[in-house]
């Protein structure tokens, strides 16, 4: 039985699990995919040492930088986004071969293309970790400039402190990177100028749970188009698979 599962820490809830396992089933397909939470990146080679089946894994937070100087090859995308979440585990021989991909980036894309306008010229991004780097690709793949917003400044950062009225009236579509929000933290939400928004700005929040984020309800109330990353994980979890068969 082939193995796949998800690398990660901590692993309180996995979608992809649930996702796969019940696609195996449904599908006929002799195959189980588990998570393997690890406090460290360097685990990763137990996990490979103890898995002689595996034939993929997802990444998920916080390695989805770090794994990188693990893995023997990069696809173009993954290589200029600087973030892997798909790692195609091949073996030849008595030598494991393996190859990072990001489908974050596609399941990002396909998903808010269809809602953008083209008053939709610059967005601001929420966070700087991996799946904010995929969102920046996306975007600027997509035409539009981009703008990173985070706790600390550095090059081509901005704090939040930073964000003004003015600035969200010049930056029409923002998307939330950061776990700000999620359960159990339902409560909470980027400190933004969210009197600033109306009806032409987007928000995207890159979170699933809860439906509705702080963040989302925020911006409804002034009118803003609100959208939850659900149909973004189940974009880039079908991705996940498609990477894993080629080669």
């Amino acid at each position: 039985m082939d193995k796949y599962g998800l690398i990660g820490y901590p692993l309180e809830h996995s979608f992809s699990r649930n996702y796969f396992n019940e696609k195996f089933r449904n599908e006929r397909i002799d195959a189980e995919y588990d998570n393997f939470e690890i406090p460290s990146i360097e685990n990763l080679k137990e996990v490979l040492e103890t898995t002689p089946n595996l034939r993929g894994l997802n990444v998920t937070i916080p390695y989805k930088e770090e794994v990188i100087r693990y893995l023997d090859e990069l696809s173009a995308e993954a290589r200029a986004i600087g973030a892997v979440n798909v790692i195609r585990v091949t073996h030849k021989g008595s030598k494991t071969v393996l190859k990072g991909f990001n489908s974050d980036v596609i399941g990002f894309t396909r998903s808010i293309e269809s809602m953008l306008e083209p008053l939709h010229r610059k967005a601001l991004i929420l966070g700087t970790g991996g799946a904010a780097k995929a969102v920046d690709y996306g975007l600027k793949s997509l035409g539009l400039g981009t703008l990173f917003v985070s706790r600390t400044a550095r090059p081509g950062v901005i704090t939040y402190n930073d964000v003004t009225p003015d600035l969200i009236r010049s930056h029409k579509v923002i998307v939330n990177c950061t776990p700000l929000g999620m359960y159990p933290h339902v409560d909470s939400c980027p400190p933004l100028p969210y009197e600033a928004m109306d009806s032409h700005t987007l928000l995207y929040d890159l979170l699933y749970n809860p439906d509705e984020t702080l963040f989302m309800q925020k911006g409804r109330q002034q009118g803003a188009i609100t959208k939850n990353g659900l149909e973004m994980l189940l974009l880039q979890a079908f991705a996940s698979w498609e990477m894993w068969q080629e080669g």
